[in-house]
């Protein structure tokens, strides 16, 4: 149940994100309180998933589509591939972080496209939110329910003044796991063998396989 739950939330919050290239003015769940957009989007996206065939079954092209209409707007996509490479980031060149952001994410969607056809009668309770009225960084947590006891979903989420964007998830924990710590220790690891280039390859040779 767990791999499962990795598998629809790569697909569904971090493969689809891209905030460089989203147009903020076409969703309105951007204007919701942080806890409700997690409750539109979720309920949005798994309402693609089982309706969507094509999704189904695997189609990446679908996949792609299908997930950037619904989420990308949703995603502050930078910040969070800024947290998965960690301090290396400072050192990239603006060249290399648009690439090893396009690679991520191309990477991600194709890592869990094909697993769509497993999500059933997953259901996505947003529990209360605790955040101060003025609060720009929160945290949404959720329970996904279907199988034999609930998984802990949680969101972390910011709201940057002045921007008008509404609130973007930068990073998500599974069951106590936050999903940039988990790649900052691989891209590490890539870092400090082959350096920022290496990573690149790495992010473009794992979408090949």
């Amino acid at each position: 149940m767990k791999n499962l739950l990795h598998k629809l939330l790569g697909a569904t919050v971090v493969a689809v994100a891209g905030l460089l290239a989203a147009a903020p003015a076409v969703v309105a769940a951007q204007d919701m309180a942080p806890d409700a957009m997690i409750k539109k989007v979720t309920d949005d996206v798994l309402r693609e998933l089982r309706e969507n065939k094509a999704v189904q079954q695997g189609d990446i092209a679908a996949a792609t589509d299908a997930v950037n209409r619904i989420v990308m707007p949703h995603i502050n996509f930078t910040r969070m591939t800024a947290g998965a490479v960690g301090p290396a980031w400072r050192n990239a060149t603006p060249e290399q972080r648009q690439q090893i952001i396009e690679e991520f994410k191309a990477m991600l969607i194709r890592t869990y496209a094909g697993s769509l056809d497993q999500i059933g009668d997953l259901e996505v309770v947003v529990l209360p939110m605790r955040a101060q009225p003025d609060a720009n960084d929160v945290l949404v947590r959720s329970e996904v329910r279907g199988g034999e006891q609930p998984i802990q979903l949680d969101y972390r989420l910011q709201k940057t003044p002045g921007e008008g964007l509404g609130w973007k998830v930068y990073n998500v924990n599974v069951m106590g796991s936050w999903i940039v710590d988990s790649y900052r220790s691989q891209f590490q690891q890539e870092i400090n063998a082959n350096g920022i280039d290496g990573l690149i390859r790495a992010l473009r040779r794992r979408s090949a396989e």
